[in-house]
């Protein structure tokens, strides 16, 4: 009996002895958010001051004259990085079916299932990777001749734009003689020539 009694009188004790602050302060907290104070939080956390939004420069678009294009570009950089994934993306696609065209005409007489397959994922492969390649490779060295020339220039044009292709064209085949190197640079000059019309007649 004496054993109980000492026990409730210690239950007692520690019910009567409960910060009721505390309690008060936690039912605030979850029925009023707001109602919390940041300046309780340590200093270097910063939080007292509120949420600041970064304001990014580079979210600017160029202003650089001429180099409003049918994509909106921030400078030399997304120029570079979209002109080259779409180039190597397109010489990829075109590469890989004209493996395929190259790959149902090599399939042999008589051939099995799987051989007839085979063939022509070999020359898909092998089409494909090749020609995309090569077109990223041309795609980075031009707009990177194109963005240097530009930058030299203070402005972007047609003109920029074929002399930027021309030497493309001839450094690509450099290793090749002087005769590769021009019918190269030729191609290449022309191709944007025809990309330039193409963009003006469209941008109007």
């Amino acid at each position: 009996m004496s054993l109980m009694t000492s026990n409730n009188e210690h239950n007692n004790s520690i019910n009567h002895g409960t910060d009721t602050t505390q309690l008060t302060s936690v039912t605030t907290l979850l029925t009023n958010p707001m109602a919390f104070d940041t300046a309780r939080l340590h200093p270097l956390a910063g939080l007292d001051k509120g949420v600041e939004y970064m304001d990014l420069e580079d979210e600017q678009l160029s202003t650089m004259e001429g180099s409003q294009g049918l994509i909106p570009s921030r400078g030399w950089s997304d120029d570079l990085c979209y002109g080259t994934g779409a180039v190597y993306l397109l010489g990829l696609g075109i590469g890989g079916f004209s493996g395929l065209i190259q790959g149902i005409k090599a399939i042999p007489p008589n051939a099995s299932s799987k051989l007839q397959l085979n063939t022509i994922l070999n020359n898909i492969t092998k089409r494909g990777p090749f020609l995309g390649n090569s077109a990223g490779v041309l795609a980075l060295s031009y707009n990177i001749i194109n963005s240097s020339i530009d930058a030299l220039r203070g402005k972007h044009d047609t003109v920029g734009s074929i002399v930027a292709g021309a030497l493309t064209g001839a450094i690509f085949k450099s290793s090749k003689g002087l005769k590769p190197m021009g019918y190269a640079s030729g191609l290449m000059a022309g191709a944007c020539a025809i990309w330039c019309g193409i963009k003006n007649s469209l941008l109007g």
